[in-house]
C-alpha cells in the first residue's frame, strides 16, 4: 500500500473510532464511576471484543454473515438484547452504588477491585463482539484499502484490520482518560453518578432498540 493512502486509511479510522456510540458510552461511563483504570479497562475489553471482528472477516464469517438473513438477524438480537440488558442493569443500579474501584484494588485482599475489572472488561468484549454492524463495518471499510492485485487478500484484511484495532485501542484509552480527568475536576459528576447511570442505561437501551430494527444488508 502507497505510503498516501496507508496515511489516509490510518486518519479515517481515527475519525471513525472518535465517532460517539456504544463502545464510547460503555467506556466514557465506566471512567465517569470507577476512575481512569475501570475506563482503560473497558477499552481494552471493546479491543478485545473488535479482534472477534477483525478475524471473523479475514476468514470470511463475516461475508457470510451478510450474505446471510438468518445469520445477521441471530447476532442482532443477542447484541440488542445484550445492550438492553447493560443499559437496565444501569437504570436499576442504587443510588450511591459506584463501586470504587482504584481503591478497591488497591486494598489487601484485591478480591473485589479485581472481579470489578473483570466484569468491566468481559461487559466491554461482549458489547462490542455481539454487534454484527461492527463486523459489516470491517467488511464494508477495510477493503477499500486492498489493491485487487494484492495476492493474499484474507492476509491484507488482517494486518489492516490490526492496525485499525491498535490504532483504535489508543483513542479509546484517551477516551477514558478525559472522562476521567473531567470527572475529577466537577463536583457535579461525583454527586450525580446515579444520574448519569440513569442517562447512560438509557441510551444503552436506545442502542439495542436500534440494532434490533437493522435490517439485514441484503433485506
Amino acid at each position: 500500500m502507497p505510503l498516501d493512502q496507508l496515511l489516509l486509511f490510518v486518519a479515517a479510522g481515527l475519525l471513525l473510532n472518535l465517532t460517539p456510540g456504544p463502545d464510547v458510552l460503555y467506556i466514557v461511563a465506566n471512567a465517569l464511576r470507577g476512575g481512569a483504570r475501570a475506563g482503560m479497562v473497558a477499552a481494552l475489553g471493546i479491543t478485545a471484543g473488535c479482534f472477534v471482528h477483525i478475524f471473523a472477516a479475514a476468514v470470511g464469517v463475516s461475508a457470510l454473515m451478510a450474505a446471510s438473513a438468518t445469520a445477521f438477524t441471530v447476532l442482532k438480537w443477542l447484541g440488542a438484547a445484550y445492550l438492553v440488558y447493560v443499559g437496565l442493569q444501569l437504570l436499576l443500579s442504587k443510588a450511591g452504588s459506584a463501586i470504587k474501584l482504584e481503591a478497591s484494588h488497591a486494598d489487601s485482599t484485591g478480591a473485589t477491585g479485581q472481579n470489578a475489572y473483570k466484569t468491566i472488561f468481559l461487559q466491554g468484549f461482549w458489547t462490542n463482539a455481539l454487534n454484527p454492524k461492527v463486523a459489516l463495518f470491517f467488511l464494508a471499510f477495510l477493503p477499500q484499502f486492498i489493491a485487487p492485485a494484492v495476492e493474499h487478500k484474507p492476509l491484507a484484511f488482517l494486518l489492516l484490520g490490526l492496525l485499525f484495532n491498535f490504532n483504535g485501542l489508543w483513542v479509546n484509552l484517551g477516551w477514558a482518560i478525559a472522562a476521567a480527568w473531567l470527572a475529577n475536576r466537577a463536583s457535579l459528576f461525583k454527586s450525580s453518578l446515579h444520574w448519569l447511570d440513569r442517562v447512560a442505561g438509557a441510551l444503552f437501551i436506545g442502542f439495542g432498540i436500534k440494532l434490533a430494527l437493522t435490517q439485514a444488508p441484503n433485506a
